[in-house]
């Protein structure tokens, strides 16, 4: 007997003839995933990707890091066995034991994939059932609501048992939707939108603006720490860090303070696009709410639009902060985010904000600095920094 993991993938399913380059990308996201845990290969089969690992390897670790993966809708640890009824009927009672010991009731499902197995589905589901009724008499049989589904797949070159099915992450693979640049702060919103938006398949590079010395180095590590947490679903990602205390310093000299917040968003923008640009993303991601904040109405996001030429990714847009809390709390990025390090965008805060800016009033507030000299210096100082996981 071998013990592998059963990957179930879920909407790959629906990708037709391209299914098996959605396969590839998901195989290589799990090979990268794995890697420090040894050597694992990985094989498709029948809407399954069979992963095995070397004799030692940590199963633990392993299935915990691959139901962080983007693309497993499921996935089971199971028995690899000889396809001999005999041989299922040893191992089954053995390897389910932990699962039905502290079970009242259950049920066998199986599916034969090969039709030369010498017994049919049902066949196999009684076998099974009697074998397990007899090694933990305290069990009995319940076909509707079962504490524990015991399953039997018999496949072309062995046979699979496993309990029930794990679930994972869902979503699309990352890096095949393209690529996008999350603006980051050490808030609860952009990480849960860069977390959203790689569940779509998204590659994640994220650009954070650093402002010391009015801004700290804990809160930057606040930063690393957040995405070194989106990394475990979202794959690896690259933090492009933006010296921004000229710029902030420039808009609190030069502009009407009603508009500093959203004059500094749109330099942001402009920073974020060039960057973007040049590591070949196609979009960019930000944590905006409608109405949350002065600058988050709907105005405001225009008036920052309006610098930005390629698309600008909300997946918050229409929720409420109890939903993206929800969400931060699932994915473990809520208690750093609440630590007490505060980011760029509450440096100079206007008392007052405009809250119904116009395009043509907020270029007339930035017109009277040359922002040419201080956006090309923010861009040649930025620093690279790569976030992996594990």
């Amino acid at each position: 007997m071998k013990e592998v993991i059963l990957i179930k993938n879920g909407e790959l399913a629906l990708k037709g003839l391209n299914r098996r380059t959605f396969e590839d990308m998901l195989m290589a996201n799990m090979r990268r995933r794995l890697a420090d845990l040894g050597k694992f290969t990985f094989t498709p089969a029948q809407s399954t990707i069979v992963v095995e690992g070397p004799e030692d390897a940590d199963l633990d670790e392993a299935t915990d890091r691959l139901l962080k993966i983007f693309g497993i809708a499921g996935l089971s640890r199971a028995a690899a066995v000889e396809k001999d009824m005999d041989v299922i009927l040893s191992v089954c009672p053995e390897y389910t034991a932990p699962l039905l010991l502290g079970a009242r009731t259950f049920k066998v499902e199986a599916k034969r994939s090969d039709k030369k197995f010498p017994l049919n589905s049902p066949q196999i589901c009684m076998a099974a059932g009697e074998k397990l009724l007899n090694e933990f008499p305290h069990l009995t049989v319940d076909v509707h609501n079962p504490d524990v589904i015991i399953n039997i797949e018999v496949r072309d070159k062995c046979a699979f048992i496993h309990g029930n099915q794990l679930k994972g992450a869902g979503g699309m693979p990352s890096g095949s939707a393209g690529k996008a640049a999350l603006l980051v702060s050490g808030g609860i919103d952009s990480p849960v939108a860069g977390w959203m938006m790689a569940k779509r398949g998204v590659e994640l590079i994220a650009v954070h603006f650093a402002s010391p010395p009015y801004t700290s180095e804990r809160a930057e590590q606040k930063v690393h720490n957040l995405l070194k947490q989106v990394s475990k679903y979202s794959g690896r990602i690259t933090l492009f860090v933006v010296p921004f205390t000229e710029i902030q310093e420039l808009i609190k000299d030069n502009c009407p303070e009603d508009v500093f917040t959203v004059v500094m968003r749109r330099m942001m923008m402009r920073i974020s696009q060039i960057i973007a640009q040049k590591e070949g993303c196609a979009a960019l991601i930000t944590g905006e709410s409608v109405g949350q904040v002065a600058s988050q109405t709907m105005q405001a996001i225009a008036c920052t639009d309006a610098v930005a030429d390629m698309p600008v990714f909300r997946p918050l847009i229409g929720m409420d902060k109890d939903e993206v809390i929800a969400i931060s709390r699932k994915i473990e990025t809520f208690e750093i985010s609440i630590q007490p390090y505060e980011d760029c965008c509450t440096v100079f805060t206007p008392k007052h904000p405009k809250t119904r800016p116009t395009v043509s009033f907020i270029e007339s507030a930035e017109s009277c600095v040359d922002w040419e000299g201080p956006i090309k210096r923010a861009v040649e100082d930025t620093r690279i920094i790569p976030i992996k996981a594990f």
